[in-house]
């Protein structure tokens, strides 16, 4: 697929949620700042498919249950308009 800038994807959305949490994948240690839009999308079964060959179908294997939040706190923020 190549590189994907992210400031070229179609959100569909201008609001967005934010914290701070880890990778889903082992040592589940790395500190990463998480976006989460907050519309739903939705994708064709062609665009399923490809994800699903990309990642392979050991993907379920590489991720780790729901964490409970902890302390983390989560703030819903608004995209600026460029």
């Amino acid at each position: 697929m190549g590189v994907v800038d992210p400031r070229h994807i179609k959100m569909g959305s201008r609001k967005y949620y934010r914290y701070m949490g880890s990778l889903t994948t082992p040592p589940c240690t790395q500190g990463v700042a998480w976006n989460v839009v907050k519309k739903v999308n939705t994708i064709s079964r062609q665009q399923l498919s490809l994800l699903r060959a990309a990642v392979h179908s050991k993907a379920e294997a590489n991720a780790r249950p729901t964490q409970p939040i902890n302390k983390r706190s989560v703030h819903l923020y608004t995209a600026r308009r460029l």
